[in-house]
């Protein structure tokens, strides 16, 4: 009798050990999957942050870049498309959703690299108080969307991490919880763009020629002057 009552009590603690295991590291998920997901609607914040400065940014170009429609365009648009997608924890479980995010988002900071590029060809633009607090909100936020994409990939890596390791693994694959995805920088990102505004066609608008009242022609610093030379001033 005692023994059986010895192998009961052993088999109940056992269970009562596996139960407690079970519902921490089940809460442990939750509590780090909730943290993916806080950490994603934070940097969703900073992206629609840098989506409201745009407009303001466009408008004040407009006005004294007349001729770089092309340009402002391209970044109109490619803010329409990084607007009209939003990156919700559904959608990181979709590889195909998450890709799409993150390339309209590379768009819409290629376009605006084209334009700083743009912007760097009009010295009254860039002196204009109103521009100048633009890029700095803007340069501001381009950090902000840096900070937090490490941040996510950090939590990421942690709540995958332990969504892999034995013996959690068979309680995450029991209760539906899978891995997260990671942002990665986008090709070619490291590199600056190349722009050529010395010849017709280039990447970004082309500058105007320089010409003499008189001749309309190009002046060349190899040019000597027609007539006599005249004589030095006496000293």
């Amino acid at each position: 009798m005692k023994k059986g009552t010895i192998i009961i009590g052993g088999i109940i603690l056992i269970i009562l050990i596996l139960f407690f295991w079970w519902q921490g590291t089940y809460n442990s998920f939750v509590n780090m999957d909730e943290g993916v997901k806080a950490q994603l609607g934070q940097l969703n914040n900073v992206y629609q942050q840098r989506a409201d400065l745009i407009p303001n940014l466009v408008e004040t170009v407009k006005g004294a870049a007349i001729q770089e429609r092309t340009t402002l365009t391209d970044v109109i648009d490619a803010r329409s498309r990084a607007t009209g997608i939003n990156l919700t924890p559904q959608a990181l479980k979709d590889p195909q959703a998450f890709q799409n995010f993150q390339n309209v988002q590379g768009q819409l900071s290629s376009a605006l690299s084209r334009l700083m590029v743009v912007v760097e060809r009009y010295p009254n633009l860039r002196s204009q108080a109103n521009f100048t607090v633009l890029m700095s909100q803007l340069e501001g936020q381009e950090n902000r969307i840096r900070l937090e994409r490490n941040r996510y990939n950090d939590v990421v890596r942690s709540y995958n991490a332990r969504v892999r390791s034995f013996p959690a693994s068979i309680i995450a694959g029991m209760s539906g919880f899978t891995e997260y995805p990671y942002f990665e920088a986008a090709a070619g990102a490291e590199n600056a763009p190349k722009v050529n505004f010395s010849t017709p066609g280039a990447e970004i608008g082309t500058p105007p020629a320089t010409t003499t009242p008189s001749t309309g022609q190009t002046p060349s610093s190899t040019t000597e002057p027609h007539g006599p030379a005249r004589p030095a001033p006496a000293q």
